[in-house]
């Protein structure tokens, strides 16, 4: 069974229409009303006549992603084996849903993303802010979850295979908007495969509940977080591997380097008398090793993506 969750917001406007999009390969619909202002959820309801359409309504406001997970618990509940998130501000065309989901029916991946930087042609029709916005926490992104691979991380045009679904600790999830990305680190961690589809984004008169401030202040400290838990998780916790001692040999080499260096030189300012070329070398020798094990460790951390998916290795 595939199912579609619509986490709604001040969509009123846009909400029927996406509705009306959502083609025949879908069996069911969960529209979860995030306490929107504008009543989202009762307005569906009585304009909708989907039968799919079930209406889910929060009492209090959780976020996007506390709306998606709740859309996925009840998927889950339900026995759906696909789940797609999609918005309902119009942005996303329905249509694309059985792309979206092929690589999962053919066991080709656990979660599908779109991207609307894979082709330049795309790209005009995005504003000029959501594109400085996205290149600029993609790097971020790649490092923290670990699939280098990956270029647009807050697209929340989303499909899922229900074997990674029930893998995700829910209950540790970010549940505001950077719920995408924090989905990303979690599925790393449980070696989960993630592919992309190509898409084009439509933008209108629709107003965005993401403000600029909010990344610029928040995603660096929660992306260092995530970064900081992967690499404890998959380099020392599950597995010590080749990239485990590139890492360590790094932090070592770097550590001793810049801290000889620094008493170094902090020395020969007190006492007037400039360092001898052996003592230089002591201590650049160890920062450039350092350098040169940690470029090797993100050689070996690019190269690491979880290649088998979940849904292909029977049951867990």
């Amino acid at each position: 069974m595939v199912a579609v969750v619509i986490p709604s917001y001040k969509v009123k406007g846009q909400i029927l229409k996406v509705i009306s999009g959502i083609g025949p390969e879908v069996d069911m619909i969960y529209v979860v009303d995030d306490h929107c202002p504008e009543h989202t959820g009762d307005f569906v309801r009585a304009n909708c006549t989907d039968s799919r359409v079930m209406i889910i309504t929060h009492s209090k406001n959780q976020g996007v992603g506390g709306a998606t997970m709740t859309g996925y618990k009840q998927a889950l509940a339900d026995k759906a084996g696909i789940v797609v998130k999609l918005d309902g501000d119009g942005q996303m065309d329905p249509a694309l849903i059985p792309r979206l989901i092929e690589p999962l029916r053919n066991a080709q991946a656990d979660y599908v993303k779109g991207n609307r930087f894979y082709d330049l042609e795309f790209l005009r029709q995005m504003p000029f802010l959501r594109k400085l916005g996205n290149s600029g926490v993609s790097f971020m992104n790649k490092a923290a979850s670990g699939y280098w691979n990956l270029m647009d991380p807050s697209n929340g045009f989303t499909a899922i295979h229900r074997k990674a679904l029930e893998s995700l600790p829910f209950e540790r999830i970010d549940k505001r908007f950077f719920f995408e990305s924090d989905v990303l680190f979690r599925l790393n961690t449980i070696r989960a495969v993630v592919a992309e589809m190509p898409m084009r984004a439509k933008y209108g008169d629709e107003e965005s509940n993401l403000k600029v401030h909010r990344i610029a202040f928040q995603f660096p400290l929660k992306y260092l977080s995530r970064l900081l838990k992967r690499l404890f998780y998959n380099y020392f916790l599950r597995d010590f591997n080749i990239g485990s001692l590139e890492l360590v040999l790094a932090f070592i080499f770097i550590l001793f380097g810049s801290i000889f260096g620094v008493y170094k030189w902090s020395e020969s300012i007190i006492t007037s008398h400039p360092a001898t070329a052996g003592t230089v070398i002591l201590a650049g020798l160890p920062v450039i090793l350092g350098f040169q094990s940690l470029f090797a460790f993100l050689h070996f951390d690019v190269s690491n993506l979880p290649q088998k998916p979940l849904s292909a290795m029977g049951d867990l």
